[in-house]
C-alpha cells in the first residue's frame, strides 16, 4: 500500500468465506505474493509475502484489517489490544479572537497541540494506564499526527462573561479495571466550580460500575470520603481553564483535553 500510505508492513485483511477455494493469488502488478489461509473465524486471511511492496493489496474489497502496519517512523502496532492507550496527559488552554474559529485555534496552541489533528473520542481512562505530566506528554507528539483526545470546549463573544471548561478523571483502585473521564463546559462558574463538578461527574460513572453505595444528593466533599473508605477509586482530579469574554465582542474560547498516547510513542 505504499502508493496510499507511504509505508511497508505485513497487513492481515478478513476476506469473505467464499474466497476459500482460492489457493495462491498473484496480481499482475504486484511485487508480492499473496496467500489465502483458513481460519477458525470462517474467513479467509490474506497474508503478503515479504517484498518492498504491499501494491498486491490494492484494489481488492476487503471487510477489515486487523493485522500489523508498520509506520514511517519504525516499529509495529497491533491494532486491537495495540489500540489502547498506555498514557494520558492534561493540558488546557485559551485563545480570543474576532472569528470563532481562530479563537479555537488560538486555544489549541494555548495547549500546545494546535499542530495535531485530533480525534474525539469518548470518556474511558484505560486500564493501566499512567497519567503523565503535560510538559512529558507535548514531547511525545509530532506535527500533523493523528491523536485521539477526550476535549471540552467553550466559547462566547459577550463582554466579561465568564466561560469555562473542564476535564475530570476518576482512577480505580484496581489498574486493570477502566476509570472514567469526564467533559464539562459552562457559563458563569469558577474554575473551582466547574473542576470540582466534573471530577465528581467522573468519580460517579466509575463508582456505578464498582458497585460503591452512595447517596447521590450528598455534597462531592461527603461523597469523596465514602469512595476513599470503599478503597475502589484510588485517585480525581481535573484540569479546567477559565477565561472572561473580550470587551471589545472577540469570541473568547477555553478548552481542557486529556490527550491519550500509545506504546509506539
Amino acid at each position: 500500500m505504499r502508493s496510499l500510505l507511504g509505508f511497508t508492513g505485513n497487513v492481515t485483511v478478513l476476506l469473505p468465506y467464499s474466497n476459500y477455494q482460492k489457493p495462491a493469488v498473484k496480481s499482475p502488478k504486484a511485487s508480492a505474493t499473496a496467500t489465502f489461509v483458513k481460519t477458525p473465524s470462517r474467513s479467509a486471511r490474506l497474508e503478503p509475502a515479504s517484498g518492498p511492496t504491499c501494491d498486491n493489496l490494492i484494489g481488492l474489497r476487503y471487510l477489515a484489517v486487523v493485522g500489523r502496519i508498520g509506520y514511517p517512523l519504525g516499529g509495529f502496532q497491533t491494532l486491537g489490544m495495540n489500540m489502547v492507550p498506555t498514557r494520558l496527559f492534561f493540558t488546557k488552554g485559551v485563545g480570543k479572537h474576532k472569528e470563532r474559529l481562530t479563537s479555537f485555534e488560538m486555544a489549541l496552541r494555548d495547549a500546545g497541540i494546535a499542530a495535531q489533528n485530533l480525534v474525539r473520542v469518548s470518556s474511558i481512562f484505560p486500564p493501566h494506564c499512567k497519567l503523565i505530566p503535560r510538559k512529558e506528554g507535548l514531547k511525545y507528539l509530532n506535527p500533523g499526527e493523528v491523536v485521539f483526545a477526550v476535549v471540552a470546549e467553550n466559547s462566547t463573544r459577550e463582554a466579561h462573561r465568564l466561560v469555562v471548561s473542564s476535564i475530570g478523571v476518576a482512577i480505580p483502585t484496581d489498574k486493570s479495571t477502566y476509570g472514567y473521564l469526564s467533559e464539562h463546559h459552562s457559563f458563569g462558574e469558577t474554575e473551582d466550580q466547574a473542576g470540582d463538578y466534573a471530577e465528581e461527574l467522573a468519580a460517579e460513572m466509575l463508582a456505578t460500575t464498582l458497585d460503591v453505595d452512595f447517596d447521590p444528593d450528598k455534597s462531592w466533599d461527603e461523597k469523596k470520603e465514602i469512595y476513599r473508605i470503599s478503597n475502589k477509586i484510588v485517585r480525581t482530579a481535573n484540569v479546567t481553564q477559565s477565561a472572561v469574554g473580550a470587551k471589545n465582542g472577540h469570541w473568547t474560547t477555553t478548552i481542557a483535553a486529556a490527550i491519550l498516547l500509545f506504546d509506539d510513542k
